[in-house]
């Protein structure tokens, strides 16, 4: 190896800092002469190699081909298409050459949740770096090989090629121990300019399986000897099993086992429909007490507003309005809301020699494996998760605690692979919710019209329970020696929880935020999309237009004369334009409305403009367009982009217009699709555009909950446009804007 090679090499391997054209004794006698100088700061690896920075936890090479490794999961946002893109573009092969692990507790580095659209960040980040730095290894092992310097040789198609027309293979250069080596914090990346499939839009790779009925999705895994079970879960969240009769379960056709550990409750059988008909009769033999403990839930914003809270101030400012300014002030609502899975949260386990193997679609097999292992108290590596997909999954549903269920079921009957699935009335009844939550805003205009102060007030539970340790387990709860839950914590800034965006982009003369947690929970919460940053996007920008037309301004040139960041207005100004906003006013009936976030103030800019017509009579919402404009930085697959910028939308048209966690004083009463609609295809918009800016060489941005809080208050600006009425509460179904417009 020539000496810059070995220079190179051992600046890779972390070997040291010795200047190679020094004798070993100039170096000593530097070092005890000269004062000590102090050391630079040692520079962050990039993405998630800070936390896994060896090359091969991502990247491996040997006779089966190229192996990318990610601890993040598909949830249908394509991720698995993005960082086969990526590690192929510096590769330099065809993303068809790669082969792709996800989040695996034995195979894949540990990259937490896959949550907060932060996987571009830091997944595809720390798969780009580490392909450039293994580019770099093989074309150096290569130069060894053919005794020649690095610099006559390329990448090219998986081989390492001179210009005479040799080649050897990334295969026959992966030797074992080339890549296991830590990772540098800089990498020779490829320029933009010479992309080859990276901005290009590519096929999802996960989409074939499941147009063609193959296994994509844990519901779908079948494997030998498989059993079925079902659990008995009690009524309500305080309810405890009294008594159960069990002997003419245990004889029904196909039962195997009745599994009981306290108020845990669960029956296996051989084929499916045989566990849900001994479910249902063990859950008639079953006598749980109940007792009254959820707030009433026709005064659930009071009960939010004056339930004991910890007062975090996020920003700090005056905290009085400007004296002699025109003022202003709205207080808005949001209620409960449920991610509502298609699939019902689903998951395999098998027991066997000591240890347990679970298939779940859970966010986070690592801290999952945690959990399970401290609730079945086991050592954490006698517990293997392995992720699969879950249809309809996202956010933090009922996949772990089925995944728990799984478990529990499994230990009591071990070497038969268990398979637990959810009934549609346990999946409303159980999954953790999105918080319910009061923001409040006063702001005043000066004479120019401009906003002079600001003053912004919310009120939230957690929005994030994830396992975690077993307490945030459902199953946990109930067992005769159960987990209790532990007390939840606030997400802290920059990204925060109930607060997220709670901090307007907007640059005011005075701002002040007030994010006001609140740790006892009613009903069981945690994260759903966006977290806070729905309810805040919402009434920020609700606020904008209401200030907007207090100053008899057009509403996005008043947003446009608040905004300095060069990015947010350029996002501004082309929903704008590709919408026509400065066209004509719309019909009678109809009403347009513009919402605008970067996404918890650090991640895509998303624009969102709305045209709807509203049927006065019926109080009937018509979506007729949307456009949208974002800046997720550089773009992997503009396909992509688009796919999470359109599905973001239309999730939250249907939070926005129809969907809202029911309760009495003791149990959750949305359990079915009637009782908690969601929007309908006749119900979709006519028209979705999404025009996106790309930003070569530029950090990624996450996408994948950038648009939730822009159409939500693009939405309830529009239905004000249309009707003349402002309504601050969510969600806007036909019955609120009935009574809102006095029909």
């Amino acid at each position: 190896m020539s000496e810059e090679g070995l220079s190179r090499r051992r600046a890779l391997s972390g070997a040291g800092a010795l200047i190679v054209s020094f004798s070993l004794e100039r170096v000593v006698l530097a070092q005890e002469l000269a004062p000590a100088a102090p050391q630079p700061p040692q520079q962050p690896l990039p993405g998630s190699l800070r936390t896994s920075p060896m090359l091969d936890a991502w990247i491996r090479i040997d006779g089966q081909g190229i192996t990318v490794f990610t601890g993040k999961v598909e949830l249908g946002q394509g991720i698995k298409t993005a960082l086969l893109q990526v590690a192929a573009e510096e590769l330099h092969v065809e993303p068809s050459q790669i082969s792709l692990i996800t989040a695996d507790t034995v195979r894949t580095p540990n990259e937490g949740y896959t949550a907060g659209s932060q996987s571009m960040q830091e997944s595809a980040t720390a798969v780009r770096h580490a392909a450039a730095q293994v580019r770099e290894l093989l074309i150096e092992a290569a130069a060894k090989h053919f005794a020649v310097p690095q610099e006559e040789l390329t990448a090219q198609d998986g081989a390492v090629i001179h210009g005479d027309g040799r080649s050897a293979s990334y295969r026959e250069l992966g030797s074992a121990d080339l890549l296991h080596i830590a990772a540098q914090p800089r990498s020779k990346l490829k320029e933009p300019g010479f992309y080859r499939v990276i901005g290009r839009p590519m096929p999802r790779v996960d989409i074939p399986a499941k147009v063609f009925g193959a296994v994509a999705y844990v519901q779908d895994l079948r494997l030998p000897g498989m059993v079925h079970a079902r659990v008995v879960r009690p009524p309500s969240y305080g309810a405890r099993l009294l008594s159960v009769e069990i002997g003419a379960i245990e004889r029904m056709p196909g039962v195997v086992k009745v599994v009981r550990d306290g108020s845990f409750l669960a029956v296996v059988a051989e084929r499916e429909y045989q566990a849900v008909k001994a479910m249902d009769a063990l859950a008639l033999a079953s006598q749980w007490n109940e007792s009254p403990s959820l707030p009433d839930a026709a005064r659930i914003y009071d009960w939010v507003r004056s339930a004991p809270s910890q007062e975090n101030i996020i920003l700090e400012g005056r905290p009085d309005l400007e004296s002699g300014a025109r003022n202003l002030q709205a207080v808005y609502h949001r209620p409960f809301q449920m991610h509502g899975s298609i699939g019902p949260s689903c998951a395999v386990a098998l027991a066997e020699a000591g240890g347990l193997t679970v298939w779940t679609h859970s966010q986070g097999v690592y801290p999952l494996r945690g959990a399970i292992a401290e609730m079945l108290r086991l050592p954490p590596d006698k517990v293997r998760a392995v992720h699969m997909e879950g249809s309809g999954c996202y956010g933090h549903n009922g996949a772990d605690d089925v995944a728990a269920d799984a478990a529990l079921v499994a230990m009591a009957f071990p070497d038969r692979p268990v398979r637990v699935q959810w009934m549609r009335d346990q999946e409303h009844a159980w999954e953790p919710f999105g918080a319910a939550m009061v923001t409040s805003v006063r702001a005043s205009l000066d004479n120019g019209g401009a906003i002079a102060d600001w003053q912004y007030e919310v009120w939230s539970n957690a929005h994030s329970t994830r396992p975690g340790g077993a307490g945030n387990l459902v199953p946990a709860w109930h067992l005769a020696t159960p987990f209790a839950q532990p007390v939840p914590r606030p997400i802290p800034q920059p990204t925060g929880g109930g607060d997220r965006n709670a901090i307007p982009i907007y640059r005011f003369a005075n701002t002040r935020v007030v994010h006001r947690f609140i740790p006892g929970m009613p009903l069981r919460v945690s994260a759903l999309r966006g977290l806070g940053a729905y309810m805040n996007v919402f009434s920020i920008e609700s606020f904008m237009d209401e200030l907007a037309k207090a100053a008899d301004t057009d509403p996005v040139e008043f947003r446009l004369r608040h905004l300095e960041d060069a990015r947010a207005r350029e996002v501004v100004q082309l929903a704008a334009e590709k919408f026509g906003w400065r066209a004509a006013e719309p019909a009678k009936g109809r009403g347009r409305g513009f919402g605008f976030a970067k996404y918890k103030n650090l991640a895509a800019y998303t624009a969102v403009a709305v045209e709807l017509e509203v049927e006065h009579e019926s109080g009937q919402v018509r979506l007729l367009r949307f456009v949208a404009a974002d800046d997720s930085g550089e773009i992997v697959n503009p396909d992509g982009v688009r796919n999470q910028i359109e599905g973001g939308i239309v999730q939250s048209a249907s939070w926005s217009l129809g969907e809202a966690v029911t309760f009495d004083a003791t149990r959750i009463t949305s359990r079915d699709w009637s009782t908690y609609p969601i929007l309908r295809f006749p119900e979709l918009p006519d028209s979705v555009e999404v025009h996106l800016i790309d930003r070569p060489g530029q950090p990624y941005l996450g996408t994948g909950e950038s648009a939730q809080g822009p159409t939500a208050a693009a939405i309830g600006n529009a239905l004000a446009d249309a009707t003349g009425v402002r309504i601050r509460e969510l969600p806007f179904t036909r019955r609120r804007i009935k009574a809102a417009i006095g029909v």
